[in-house]
């Protein structure tokens, strides 16, 4: 996954600054390495996926349309100094995917590569392109890059925010980046999410990319919207498999993992390694990956996990998430066991994921959605938040088993062109919520029909009932109903409103003190609707449309 930070200022302190960098050695255990600018330092934690020589480390250094090795760099004591007549200085946790026609583009320019790591090319692209460079990128990205002849930094993060990026600001007017809070907590008074599609120059943040805003709707036969969506699928999910080391699948048994495995499955030439897991009692679906895994051949791997497991997984899971969301955390559990599973037991580093369809495509609640209209702000919100919910949890649950998520359902062309699709069409009058996506993979069978339209199941329900009920069992244990009306009084933003959230939120403060405006909100339906305004939990299992969604 690896890890960056970026402390943009003369007043750091190289000891403190390194401690905090380290505090995510698991992002990037391979290697790490902090670059003076003479204007402050960037650290680089590296997981080698792409161009894993020592060539490819970050930070990159680029002088005269070159990159330079190590050996160019004066020793010192407070890190690597960059040379004076050097220029620019970037460190990114990113895949930057179609980056070899790039790199020939810039070659042909005149620019000099030393590695075929896919970053590389940044310093390059932004001596040609300036901050331009930004709407140019099919990626999953964070990076920080020194201007050396500006004396500026600029930060950056991809529109979605698959990758993450905080920020906070030093009492001197330090900005300081850096991938996860962790990092920062020792560095900076309060800590914040860098905004998903900006970046940062002078002070400001600029938006250059909004994947939740539509300027107008398609109009799109059925048919044309179905091989739309799957020409674009298939495209995600093909330039996701570009890797130097081993990949592999989260296979829930829901439709989203399915159709990223199934539709590799179709592109590659051996069998995909896939993993499931599930409770020891009642796991809802390890059956159904059992039958994709079958179907599609693949070395399928079962992780079983206890209640005990579960209980003990908790606070290392919130710990690592930096986070008191109920349902983030909940489906957190499970992913972060079996990725456990899979750091331990195997070679693989990359793995590929089902994340963000629901939020394009609708949930279970938004079968409830008044309106089109409704249907389409509610996607518009679920998309800009996205990075505080989904997308957090599997970054975190993967990254801190010194793994890589990508995420086929985020592909940049994939999310606009969705987003766009008139959402009178996405309104579940079809008899089966989230139609179009599985309408535009009828043909190819590339998973079981069964599987293609089975109801929709949370990953934090369908890994078993009782991992819920397990948790809200601990809650209750935890706390009398006095402590519980008591504990809630010393929260003001995002006030806990069960046992349950009240456990996660203090859990929280332990490792997180003081920094809970990092999160909106709790991730909940939208209760202004009818059929939600009751609802007291993020559980799909308490809507009344649940239907066999939990067999």
């Amino acid at each position: 996954m690896c890890s960056i930070l970026g402390f943009c200022g003369r007043h750091g302190d190289y000891a403190k600054i390194q401690k905090a960098l380290w505090k995510t050695c698991s992002r990037g255990p391979d290697d790490s390495r902090i670059v003076n600018t003479g204007n402050g330092y960037l650290g680089f934690n590296r997981l080698s996926i792409m161009g894993t020589t020592e060539s490819g480390m970050q930070p990159f250094v680029h002088r005269d349309k070159t990159t330079l090795i190590a050996s160019d760099m004066r020793e010192g004591r407070e890190g690597l100094g960059m040379p004076e007549d050097s220029e620019i200085a970037v460190v990114c946790n990113g895949e930057i995917y179609g980056f070899r026609p790039l790199r020939e583009e810039l070659a042909q320019k005149g620019y000099r590569f030393i590695s075929g790591s896919d970053c590389e090319i940044l310093p390059a692209l932004y001596k040609e392109y300036g901050t331009d460079m930004f709407r140019m990128l099919d990626a999953e990205f964070a990076l920080v890059l020194y201007d050396r002849k500006r004396d500026t930094y600029i930060a950056a993060r991809d529109p979605i925010g698959i990758r993450p990026l905080y920020y906070g600001i030093r009492e001197d007017g330090t900005y300081v980046f850096a991938s996860e809070p962790k990092n920062l907590l020792s560095l900076v008074p309060e800590v914040m999410p860098f905004p998903p599609g900006h970046y940062f120059e002078g002070g400001a943040f600029v938006k250059y990319r909004d994947m939740s805003e539509v300027s107008a709707f398609k109009s799109d036969s059925m048919e044309e919207i179905a091989a739309n969506i799957h020409d674009r699928l298939i495209a995600g999910v093909k330039k996701r498999l570009d890797s130097d080391t081993p990949v592999g699948f989260l296979l829930s048994g829901g439709l989203d993992s399915s159709l990223v495995c199934g539709i590799a499955a179709s592109l590659l030439d051996k069998p995909l390694e896939t993993w499931a897991i599930g409770m020891d009692t009642d796991a809802i679906d390890l059956k159904y990956a059992r039958q994709v895994a079958e179907y599609i051949h693949s070395n399928h791997h079962e992780v079983i996990m206890t209640r005990e497991d579960v209980l003990k997984a908790l606070e290392p899971v919130i710990e690592a998430l930096g986070t008191y969301d109920i349902t983030t955390i909940r489906a957190s559990i499970g992913m972060y066991l079996v990725c456990k599973a899979i750091h331990e037991q195997s070679d693989i580093r990359v793995i590929l994921t089902g994340e963000i369809s629901d939020e394009i495509f609708g949930y279970k609640y938004t079968d409830f959605a008044p309106s089109a209209d409704e249907f389409q702000k509610e996607a518009e919100k679920r998309i800009r938040e996205i990075h505080m919910y989904d997308v957090l949890r599997a970054d975190r649950c993967i990254s801190v088993h010194s793994l890589e998520a990508r995420v086929p359902f985020g592909d940049l062309a994939f999310v606009e062109y969705c987003m766009a699709i008139d959402p009178e069409k996405k309104l579940n009058r079809y008899g089966k919520g989230k139609y179009l996506l599985r309408h535009a993979f009828e043909k190819d069978a590339y998973i079981p029909e069964s599987i293609l339209w089975r109801e929709k199941a949370a990953f934090s329900d369908a890994v078993g009932h009782s991992m819920k009920d397990d948790l809200a069992a601990l809650a209750e244990k935890t706390y009398t109903d006095e402590a519980f009306s008591e504990g809630i009084k010393k929260y003001a933003h995002a006030r806990p409103f069960t046992k349950e959230s009240l456990l996660y939120r203090d859990i929280f403060e332990k490792y997180y003190p003081g920094q809970a405006g990092m999160v909106a909100d709790f991730w909940m339906p939208n209760r202004t609707w009818e059929g939600c305004r009751d609802v007291t939990d993020p559980s799909a299992r308490v809507l009344s449309n649940y239907g066999d969604s939990g067999k």
